[in-house]
């Protein structure tokens, strides 16, 4: 069995020296590639583990965004629609806007956004949350069925909207109860958000800051999942049929619009028991469970004008404030990856 010892040609001294055997080239070749491909994925991963935080915060900061135009949008529009659903006063689109008036005349025009502070709060981080965790649960699920860069089937498209409402809903939840019973009451009763968790805390304890979180999970499953589903169903549609990767900001409007229709009518009845359960506390009503709850609206006013009271209302706010929504998401997006780049 023979060694050489091979020399470079070029004359310009020794170099490494390289041992080869019969039968061994192949083994050093494959050594050698697995070698490089370990090398580059241990060089890679912090550069990919970067990457993957400035999307999380990116997202974050698009959806806080895209939540706070919305809400603000139509803030008087949500205000009003909370104080029908809590009362037994009969709905229509006249004594809505007749409320509207008389709240600009009595406490003028600031007054119509009253709780939209509280609003902000919660909406700010629910938003921020709630398309963050979509980014990631698409990324999770296209991983796990294998699409990695493609849009999702419609199951795994759906579930990802739903797991993303209910992940939002969760960690925000006591926000949205503070932010109800501050629209529906006089700036007497509670002076500022913190005044709301320390009356409530003291007067009807910790447990009341949950209060209706159940009617709000079923009714954010099926409100979220159809939302982002129908949204991004709407965007895949017009890629396929139109030819361009990017709908334009219209579009994207006319998209969320949809989404927000669509999502907003299946989930409302729950909407109205859980504003129901939220205010207990202030409007008279009484504390019970969703089944109780949802029987005594029926029984007082009636399946449809019980629980859907309100709802021509939500279409008409509701289309508007996803539209915001989606579209200001995709486009901070869009804007914070140029600058990135």
């Amino acid at each position: 069995m023979t060694a050489e010892l091979q020399m470079p040609s070029t004359g310009q001294g020794p170099s490494l020296a390289i041992l080869s055997r019969p039968g061994m080239g192949n083994g050093v070749k494959e050594g050698a590639v697995r070698l490089r491909e370990d090398a580059e994925a241990v060089l890679s991963s912090p550069v990919s583990s970067k990457s993957d935080h400035r999307q999380v915060l990116s997202s974050l900061l698009s959806g806080a965004l895209a939540g706070a135009l919305a809400k603000t949008a139509v803030a008087p529009l949500d205000r009003t629609k909370i104080i029908f659903q809590v009362s037994s006063k009969r709905f229509s689109a006249k004594e809505a806007f007749r409320l509207l008036y008389f709240t600009y005349l009595n406490e003028g025009f600031l007054s119509l956004w009253r709780g939209n502070s509280a609003t902000m709060v919660r909406v700010v981080p629910y938003a921020a949350i709630q398309f963050s965790a979509h980014e990631e649960y698409k990324r999770v699920l296209g991983r796990y069925y294998g699409f990695r860069g493609e849009a999702l089937p419609p199951w795994p498209r759906l579930l990802a909207g739903a797991l993303a409402g209910t992940t939002a809903a969760s960690l925000t939840y006591p926000l949205d109860l503070v932010r109800a019973r501050m629209a529906v009451t006089p700036k007497e009763m509670y002076s500022n958000i913190f005044h709301v968790f320390i009356r409530i805390s003291r007067e009807e304890g910790l447990t009341t800051l949950y209060h209706g979180f159940t009617p709000t999970v079923l009714g954010v499953i099926p409100y979220a999942g159809l939302s982002f589903f129908t949204y991004e169903t709407l965007k895949s549609l017009h890629r396929e049929y139109s030819g361009r990767r990017q709908p334009y900001p219209f579009e994207r409007m006319i998209f969320g619009a949809c989404a927000g229709l669509i999502g907003q009518s299946a989930s409302y009845p729950l909407d109205v028991v859980r504003r129901r359960m939220q205010t207990a506390g202030v409007t008279g009503h009484p504390r019970t469970s969703i089944a109780r709850t949802m029987c005594t609206i029926v029984r007082e006013e009636g399946a449809v004008r019980g629980l859907y009271k309100g709802l021509s209302m939500n279409w008409l706010k509701g289309p508007i404030a996803v539209g915001i929504s989606f579209t200001t998401f995709d486009l901070m997006q869009i804007l914070l990856r140029r600058l990135q780049s």
